[in-house]
Formats: structure tokens, C-alpha cells, sequence
């Protein structure tokens, strides 16, 4: 290589647009930037500005709730620099690659609240890697790759409600939720079996009548022989 083929990376260096150097420029005279005024000068924002009073977005109440406090942020890393940083020396193939891996190999400032794993790029390396999160088709590259991937990010307990309006919710979910895996275990039960029907009788048959109580034979005396009936005494005029 020689001086004079020493050339900067594309992209690299910006080219200076030359304004103010005559109208023949395309950029002479006010040099992009219009008329007179306010907005010809450096360091205006005019954005929600109203003349001196207070701008509507400072009029209006500040109502809802934002998760910028509380909301959790991750590092997203892709396969190829990991690619690039075996191939580099930076990471070793046979390491496990974790946070703290990235954070020594220069890839990552911090860890933050953990790294996610994408999969632009390609992987050659069997990597062990250990993530809060990874897509699956990043999973499925490092498996193909002959590497693993362990996640370590686990769902929060969720805590108990409080308040009349969030126990009284939670109860209606848990019951709703009950009648329908009720109806669904209903719904997956086999059907019960049907009674077999009685078979008809003949048309000549005769049908036993109802309400009728046989008669009992008379009970047999001591030598087999049954005992005669007593007559009934007759009544006298008196007991009529």
C-alpha cells in the first residue's frame, strides 16, 4: 500500500456543503436558510412556543400512569457479533459466555438487567451462552452451531390484591375461571351409558292386574292338615 492509496472507509468522512459562495452556488446569499427573522438564526425551537404564554401541553392536567420508572432494560446482542468476537480472539469458543464474558470481551458496557440474544447474523462457534432471553430462532442457530442456551430470566410472583374493587375482580376471574374448567372437564367426560329397553310383551299375554294382593294359602295345623276357618258368631239385636 502506498500513501497516496490510503483512502478513508466509506461513509467516514462528511463532504462540507459550501453555502454563502454566490447564487451561482445554489447556496449563496441567505445559505438555506430563507428570510430574515427569528428562524434564520442558530438555537430557535419554536415547537409548543405561543408567543410568551403558557404553551397547551403545559395547560393541560398530566393523568396515567408510565412504566419509565419501573419498566426493565436489556442489552440486545446478536449472533454475529459473537461470531466476530471468537473469530477476533476476544471470546474463547470453549468459555462460557455470559454478562460478565461480554462485559470483559469489550462487546458491553453494563449488563443492565440482563441480555437478550437475536439472531441476525451467523454463528459458527459452539457456544455456551447463559441470557435472560433469546429468540428461537436464535436458540435454534447456537443448537445447529453445536452450542446451548441457558435462560435465566424468570417470571416475577405476582403479588396479592389489595383493595375491595381488585379482591372483589380477582374473585370473579377465579370463579368464572372454575366454571369453565368445570364445563370443559364436562365437555371431555365420556357419555354415560343408555338403559337397555324392556322387550315387549306378547299381544296374547296377559298383564298381571295391579293392586290386587294374592291370596294366602291357609296355614297348614300341626299334623300338615289345614286349619278349618271359625265361623262367625252372629251379631244379637243389642250389639246392632
Amino acid at each position: 500500500m502506498k500513501l497516496n492509496e490510503i483512502r478513508d472507509n466509506a461513509g467516514a468522512h462528511y463532504r462540507f456543503k459550501r453555502i454563502g459562495r454566490g447564487i451561482g452556488s445554489g447556496k449563496g446569499k441567505t445559505s438555506g436558510r430563507g428570510g430574515k427573522g427569528q428562524t434564520a438564526r442558530t438555537g430557535v425551537a419554536l415547537n409548543g412556543f405561543e408567543g410568551g404564554q403558557t404553551p397547551l401541553h403545559r395547560r393541560l392536567p398530566k393523568r396515567g400512569f408510565t412504566n419509565a420508572p419501573f419498566r426493565k432494560e436489556f442489552h440486545e446482542v446478536n449472533l454475529g457479533r459473537l461470531q466476530q468476537a471468537v473469530e477476533s480472539g476476544r471470546l474463547k469458543a470453549d468459555a462460557a459466555v455470559d454478562g460478565a464474558a461480554l462485559v470483559a470481551a469489550g462487546l458491553l458496557r453494563r449488563v443492565r438487567h440482563g441480555i437478550r440474544l437475536l439472531a441476525k447474523g451467523e454463528i459458527k462457534a459452539a457456544l455456551t451462552i447463559t441470557v435472560a432471553g433469546a429468540s428461537k430462532a436464535a436458540i435454534a442457530a447456537v443448537e445447529k452451531a453445536g452450542g446451548s442456551v441457558t435462560l435465566t430470566e424468570t417470571a416475577e410472583p405476582v403479588a396479592a390484591p389489595t383493595g375491595k374493587k381488585a379482591v372483589a375482580k380477582a374473585k370473579a376471574i377465579a370463579k368464572s375461571k372454575a366454571f369453565a374448567d368445570a364445563a370443559e372437564a364436562a365437555a371431555a367426560a365420556p357419555p354415560a351409558p343408555k338403559e337397555e329397553a324392556k322387550p315387549k310383551k306378547a299381544k296374547g299375554e296377559a298383564k298381571p292386574e295391579a293392586g290386587k294382593k294374592a291370596k294366602a294359602a291357609p296355614a297348614a295345623g300341626k299334623d300338615g292338615e289345614a286349619k278349618p276357618k271359625k265361623p262367625k258368631a252372629a251379631k244379637t239385636k243389642t250389639e246392632e
